[in-house]
């Protein structure tokens, strides 16, 4: 993570460091997992007296002498030291979180009162970072909103720092915790002190842009992510050479955030520049991953001989230079047998399939179960195209289950949750879909994704897993929440908005609420006679469904409540399994 102030040349890249003086502190490097490697590594102390200094403030016959001793003010930089020394020397980090904690508590004793003690701030610093590694996540939590309570920006670059240092670290915390809301909401403030103290082209302004906009493209937020990699580009482009390794990078993130917003052309653009400049820096490996992100955007743009070509030669770089058994192999393997699947070359397909399946059933050392799950995800998706919706689940849950003790992946694991859902909805099992959604809803709403189009979506099929249970009620509130949402996200137009739109009408249907579903279908014919065009096939059934209500209204009203087989098509006899493959016709579609 980006600091504040430059680190002297000498000094160790450490995340928090114990100043050895109040106006020499070294620069906190911000990652998304503190852990006890990342601390200063110091030999402990051979002295025979320090080690039983070490137990004197722990002494257990006298509790009272142990607190008193805290208001020495020589003790609490002898326990910090011995906290950095006990994780150096390997004892692990319970009792260096001892030290740590009663450290804490001598320089809060210890402080003069109206003035912020940076040694303070410094010793929370590193009491969150030994909860962290502990993974005790919602410990550090508030240890960490002490320690930014406590610096003073105003008085120079020092509590500056501080201040700084802290935020970014609450914010990692809170990623772990899969808060992402509040994670983006302390990166931001962070980067505000940074930008006050430094101004707005400091090269480490930039870098802390890059990873807030990192932060914001995990939630989705892209037009906020796209401003802020724009910023981080406009500072490199000002302090480093052309063709830098760090516009590189850029370039890569800002092709990401392209994509996502479905602008291939720029996103493309910003990728063979990206790797121009790593050609030029000789990063071979870094021009294959390049090479298969513009496979990805030829792709999307059905330029299927140039994906291909794109793809060969990362494979071709990745097998000469990783080995054959690579995890970096198996994802060019998946994004070629999903390139032959979609021009219908399933032998193909297939067999590219296989050649990623054997390299992930056995990884080579230093392969990391998030690379495997994901794999295994982009894996399943192909397994569904082909209408194999039980194999694509088998993987679904190998790759849930390698993540569920991961910390900081709650919105990955909510995204497998909800195509669990969905696979579990295409083979009938419409209880276990409910229960993946809502496993996955909460997820979702507990990392601050509630407002993301995403989220919007998962409530939708969450909402017609309930349909299909027949819990209307339920169903209806979801429709309700998904329609708010995919209005304020994609806008009344989208796709996904109409058929949350039919869906919630065909839902007061079958609650009795003929006039709510009138005013919902009304609405729907306006907006695509005016701007979408009739020619869509759902057109005729929407305004066919709205005759039949609009013709029943005139009716009493004390009717009785269509069941939402025959509502949806009245003079069909199927069975409610058979019934549903009607549905994606008339807005029910998951």
């Amino acid at each position: 993570m980006p600091g504040l102030v430059k680190t002297p040349p000498e000094a160790p890249p450490l995340r928090i460091s114990m100043p050895e003086t109040p106006t020499q502190r070294s620069e906190p490097v911000n990652t998304k997992t503190p852990s006890p490697s990342s601390l200063p590594k110091k030999p402990p102390s051979p002295s025979p007296s320090s080690r039983s200094k070490k137990k004197t403030p722990e002494t257990p016959t006298n509790p009272a002498l142990s607190e008193a001793s805290l208001d020495n003010p020589d003790l609490g930089p002898f326990l910090l030291k011995l906290a950095r020394d006990t994780i150096a020397s390997g004892e692990g980090p319970t009792k260096a979180l001892d030290y740590a904690i009663r450290a804490s508590k001598s320089f809060e004793r210890c402080a003069v009162e109206g003035e912020p003690s940076l040694d303070l701030a410094m010793s929370l610093h590193v009491l969150a970072a030994i909860y962290c590694s502990l993974g005790r996540f919602e410990e550090a939590v508030p240890v960490l909103e002490r320690a930014i309570q406590v610096p003073d920006v105003a008085r120079g670059p020092d509590h500056a720092l501080a201040a700084f240092s802290g935020y970014m670290q609450l914010g990692d915390t809170f990623s772990m915790l899969g808060q992402v809301d509040k994670s983006i909401s302390c990166y931001d403030q962070g980067l505000q002190i940074q930008i006050q103290t430094l101004g707005e082209t400091d090269p480490r302004v930039g870098e802390t842009c890059r990873y807030l906009a990192e932060a914001n493209v995990q939630a989705m937020q892209f037009d906020k992510a796209e401003e802020l990699c724009k910023k981080t580009l406009e500072i490199h482009r000002a302090h480093s050479e052309p063709a830098s390794l760090e516009e590189a990078a850029d370039r890569r993130l800002m092709a990401l955030i392209c994509e996502a917003k479905g602008d291939y052309e720029s996103a493309l653009e910003h990728l063979v520049l990206a790797s121009m400049a790593m050609i030029a820096n000789g990063q071979d490996n870094e021009v294959a991953s390049i090479d298969v992100s513009i496979g990805n955007i030829y792709m999307s743009l059905c330029r299927f001989d140039e994906a291909i070509f794109s793809y060969q030669k990362a494979l071709t770089v990745f097998k000469s230079s990783k080995g054959e058994n690579h995890p970096s192999v198996a994802s060019v393997f998946v994004r070629l047998a999903d390139l032959y699947h979609r021009t219908g070359k399933l032998r193909e397909s297939k067999s590219y399939c296989e050649n990623a399946m054997r390299i992930y059933s056995k990884p080579v050392p230093g392969t990391t179960a998030e690379e495997i799950a994901g794999g295994l995800t982009e894996v399943s998706a192909i397994f569904e195209s082909v209408d194999e919706p039980e194999e694509a689940l088998k993987l679904l849950q190998k790759a849930m289950k390698l993540l569920e003790d991961k910390p900081g992946q709650q919105s990955t694991i909510a995204g497998i949750e909800a195509r669990m859902g969905v696979m579990y909805y295409m083979i009938g099992r419409y209880e276990d879909a409910r229960s993946s959604f809502e496993s996955a809803v909460a997820k979702l709403r507990a990392s601050g994704e509630r407002k993301s189009a995403f989220f919007g979506v998962v409530l939708n099929q969450m909402g017609l897993a309930c349909v299909q249970l027949f819990k209307i009620d339920e169903a209806a509130e979801l429709f309700e929440e998904a329609r708010g949402i995919l209005e304020q996200e994609c806008g009344p137009c989208h796709q996904d908005t109409l058929g949350v739109y039919s869906n919630l009408a065909a839902t007061y249907d079958a609650m009795g609420r003929v006039g709510d579903a009138i005013e919902i279908l009304e609405y729907v014919l306006k907006l695509r006679e005016e701007k979408l065009g009739i020619a869509n096939p759902d057109f005729e059934d929407e305004k066919r469904r709205l005759a039949e209500l609009l013709k029943e209204a005139g009716k009493t009203r004390d009717r009785k409540a269509k069941s939402l087989e025959n509502l949806i098509d009245p003079s069909s006899k199927r069975t409610k399994k058979e019934g549903t493959k009607r549905w994606p016709g008339l807005g029910f579609r998951i």
